[in-house]
């Protein structure tokens, strides 16, 4: 080697030292820092839905066409409006003629036929049945049109940003669009009502069993069968759209909501889907701080039967965090002072605040465990006579 080249780095010391040359401009390139996760989806979300905080994003807030994931919302406002007693599931829903002309996935709904609302239900979570959807609209709101309104002042309640609905099935239409991160949060909102999850959930059903048109729907969510866990919600495929799903999976009191749009390849929304799930999985677990239907104490009742009433949480009490980084967790209880029969199980009478590292990080409510029934003029007065008098 020749001589000049041997002296070269004390050339460049000398440089660097007495700043002539900049420190880095020797410097080997920084290796680009990995991405987390690499996926096919145009854009995909991984939510934790207790707090609704992203665990992965790409594109979120990009505007996509829904598909038939726009049922999600379809079931969300069906079974509210079940929760409110403004349908039954035994309701017999007639079939119109829009309904019957609804083309794409469908039961072949005639026009007149009558169907329960719980087979409509069932047939939109499992076959994904446009004319079932526009069956069910028409039944609960009226008519399609004010149906799609509904949608929207959901969309609008839940702080959606990226959402318009121009109808209750998902089939192409102009101004109809949602985005990853919206997604996500109607699923965390239909989280809140397991009668969304137990319809979609249901991976075969038998519609018309006694009729001469028998029909065996099977669930389009594959990950049904192939994950663990998995209990909600829904596909979609247009030729717009591509590929996409929305799902929700738990697993020892750890769950997730993944919403995957734009993916090209057949079945790749499950693979898509598996990969942010698997990367959850993998970098969360679920610190639990009580049992479930743990008694955390007891509210005073008054005019009850009962001198008091156990409040116990609703579900397993805890928050998700990073592996490894499980310390500085505790929790307080806040009960109310007491409470005046009759009281109803499952009536919430406290809270149960989580924090980490002194921040509150999650409440959780307190219910009661049991029932108390008000008490009788008997009872009272024998109490009222135990407390004055001291007597048992």
């Amino acid at each position: 080697m020749h001589r000049c080249w041997k002296r070269l780095p004390v050339f460049v010391a000398f440089l660097v030292l007495f700043n002539v040359l900049p420190v880095g401009a020797w410097a080997a390139p920084a290796p680009t820092p990995a991405a987390p996760l690499q996926t096919e989806a145009d854009s995909a979300v991984l939510m934790d839905p207790t707090t609704g905080t992203v665990l992965f994003e790409k594109n979120p807030h990009k505007r996509v066409a829904p598909a038939s994931v726009t049922k999600l919302m379809t079931m969300l406002i069906a079974v509210e409006a079940l929760e409110q007693g403004r349908i039954s599931l035994e309701d017999k829903v007639v079939t119109s003629q829009r309904a019957y002309e609804m083309g794409g996935s469908q039961i072949y709904l005639e026009p007149g036929e009558e169907m329960s609302m719980k087979d409509l239900l069932t047939s939109i979570a499992v076959q994904s049945a446009n004319d079932a959807c526009v069956a069910v609209a028409e039944h609960l709101s009226g008519s399609y049109e004010a149906f799609v309104e509904e949608m929207n002042k959901k969309a609008e309640s839940l702080g959606l940003q990226n959402t318009h609905f121009a109808n209750p099935h998902g089939l192409p239409a102009e101004n109809h669009y949602t985005s990853a991160y919206d997604m996500a949060v109607v699923a965390r909102e239909a989280l809140k009502y397991p009668k969304v999850r137990e319809f979609f959930s249901i991976k075969h059903y038998k519609i018309r069993p006694d009729s001469s048109k028998p029909m065996l729907l099977d669930n389009h969510n594959k990950l049904l069968w192939w994950y663990p866990g998995t209990d909600g919600f829904k596909t979609g495929w247009t030729s717009e759209a591509k590929y996409c799903l929305v799902s929700t999976v738990e697993r020892e009191g750890l769950r997730f909501v993944a919403a995957v749009f734009g993916v090209p390849e057949i079945r790749g929304h499950f693979k898509e889907t598996m990969k942010l799930y698997n990367y959850g999985f993998a970098r969360y677990t679920y610190k639990s701080v009580a049992k479930a239907g743990e008694i955390l104490g007891n509210v005073p009742v008054g005019k009850g039967e009962k001198e008091t009433v156990s409040a116990i949480p609703q579900g397993i009490p805890g928050i998700l965090v990073e592996r490894g980084k499980e310390k500085g967790i505790e929790s307080r209880i806040e009960l109310q002072p007491y409470v005046d029969a009759p009281v109803s199980a499952g009536q919430k009478i406290g809270e149960l605040v989580i924090l980490q590292s002194g921040n509150e990080i999650r409440r959780v409510d307190l219910v009661a465990k049991e029932e108390v029934a008000q008490g009788k003029f008997s009872t009272m007065l024998t109490k009222m006579m135990q407390k004055m008098y001291g007597f048992q």
